[in-house]
């Protein structure tokens, strides 16, 4: 078999290689660049058609960073406009519609959650994980939706008689339901992936705890009032603005590392600017009873308005100043109680609720994703909107119960005491001991006591 010879020329490469040469500017030719320039031949389209016949086709120009940036600023302060526009629209329609856009944000957020850890699943062809989140969140959204109806509208509830064991069994059907959850969960293990199942059925539960069950006390501050349910959410956005106007203009100094583009000097002086928001608008909104009424018919809306007693703190109250602040301040001042409580509220808002935005950062960073979803152009998901309006809602509604809130007897409460704790003979006999009071006191005529007395001893039919 002969030897291969080397260092021996061929014609027609070097010549190839002198016209690889001169096309690129002079550099030398060589066997691969030749190989490739003649593979390149083969493959290019350009090549197999006559010179005079191609056309130029000319590219596109790059948009600048600058373009970039000023498309997405565009981007997101149209849909920031439409966010506000159903926002405030839906709070003057009345406060049905808010318990609604809540309810969509909550399970839209729910939503994103769970999907970050649904893909292992798909990949793993499991049956029923997907299935199973979505019951667990329906179970979960009954019996929470449930005692807030329950609680403000026992009056209505308790005296129809379809609701009526709805409304006096409702933690135990909340618990079968869960545990018929809970038992098809356990049907559904399949062996060798027991760390993975179990492993989605505590992210399942960690999301219903962080989300549903935060925005549940968000639906109970709306039924206790809409300032209640304005208020915190508007700080929250408040700061978030300030924070990063303050941030832009005179941030030096890195606040935390998971979220580097915060800055101290941003997350205090929005501090400032959302205590200056808070009691300015709450100045205004407690003068509206709309805003400031516990929501009895769901029906309202800011052009029916509401009417109650106001809450004291919506009232003013007489304070002494301090001797040092008598002679710029004067001995007593004025004030509502409720431009105190504003002012935990915003500091809450301002130092500790964008730690659950920190929260979400790091989960976004543990998955190594940008954004949770894309549903709200220029602004990510749901979730990335809402990360902190659900920590401020819950920190609101403890605070109002704490501290604001008057715990009266209401008719939903006697009601409910009545139902559950008397028997049907006592039920009458406080009947007729109330129609006989509100004779006594002129309310009523003595013709309507004894009518009524006829009907409830005569038997029935």
């Amino acid at each position: 078999m002969a030897k291969p010879r080397r260092n021996v020329k061929f014609a027609h490469r070097s010549q190839m290689g002198m016209s690889s040469s001169n096309e690129f500017g002079g550099r030398r030719g060589s066997m691969s660049s030749a190989a490739s320039d003649d593979m390149g031949a083969q493959m290019s389209p350009s090549r197999l058609v006559p010179e005079q016949n191609n056309v130029d086709v000319k590219e596109e120009p790059r948009l600048s960073e600058y373009e970039k940036k000023k498309q997405t600023f565009i981007t997101r302060t149209i849909w920031t406009l439409a966010m506000i526009g159903i926002f405030f629209g839906s709070m003057a329609a009345g406060h049905l519609y808010i318990v609604a856009i809540v309810t969509v944000v909550q399970v839209m957020t729910f939503k994103e959650i769970i999907a970050i850890a649904n893909v292992p699943s798909r990949e793993k062809k499991l049956q029923f994980t997907k299935s199973l989140n979505w019951y667990f969140l329906a179970a979960t959204m009954y019996f929470l939706y449930g005692e807030s109806v329950i609680y403000y509208f026992k009056h209505i509830l308790l005296v129809d008689a379809f609701l009526l064991p709805l409304a006096t069994h409702h933690r135990f059907i909340s618990f079968i339901l869960y545990i018929i959850g809970f038992v098809f969960f356990v049907g559904s293990l399949k062996k060798g992936q027991y760390k993975f199942q179990f492993t989605q059925f505590a992210w399942s539960h960690m999301a219903l705890f962080l989300v549903v069950v935060q925005a549940h006390f968000i639906l109970n501050n709306i039924f206790e009032g809409m300032i209640w349910f304005f208020m915190p959410a508007s700080l929250v956005i408040t700061n978030d603005i300030f924070a990063y106007i303050c941030g832009i203009t005179f941030g030096r100094t890195q606040l935390i590392k998971i979220s580097p583009k915060k800055t101290v000097e941003g997350f205090v002086g929005a501090w400032g600017c959302t205590v200056l928001f808070g009691m300015f608008m709450t100045n205004i909104l407690m003068r509206y009873k709309y805003f400031i009424c516990p929501v009895k018919d769901l029906g309202a809306n800011v052009w029916t308005g509401l009417e109650c007693t106001p809450n004291p703190v919506f009232l003013k109250h007489t304070y002494n100043i301090p001797f040092f602040l008598q002679p710029v301040l004067g001995r007593t001042v004025d004030i509502e109680p409720m431009q105190f409580h504003i002012l935990a509220m915003a500091t809450f808002a301002s130092l500790v609720a964008p730690f659950g935005g920190f929260f979400a950062s790091g989960l976004k960073r543990t998955f190594k994703i940008k954004d949770f979803g894309d549903l709200v152009p220029g602004h990510g998901g749901m979730t990335d909107r809402m990360d902190c309006q659900f920590i401020m809602g819950f920190f609101a509604y403890l605070y109002y119960q704490s501290f604001i809130a008057v715990h009266s007897a209401t008719v939903g409460s006697v009601l409910e005491m009545a139902v559950n704790s008397l028997t049907p003979q006592e039920q009458v006999e406080v009947l007729e001991r109330l129609g006989r009071y509100l004779v006594g006191q002129g309310i009523i005529q003595e013709k309507v006591v004894e009518c009524m007395n006829g009907v409830l001893s005569s038997p029935p039919a």
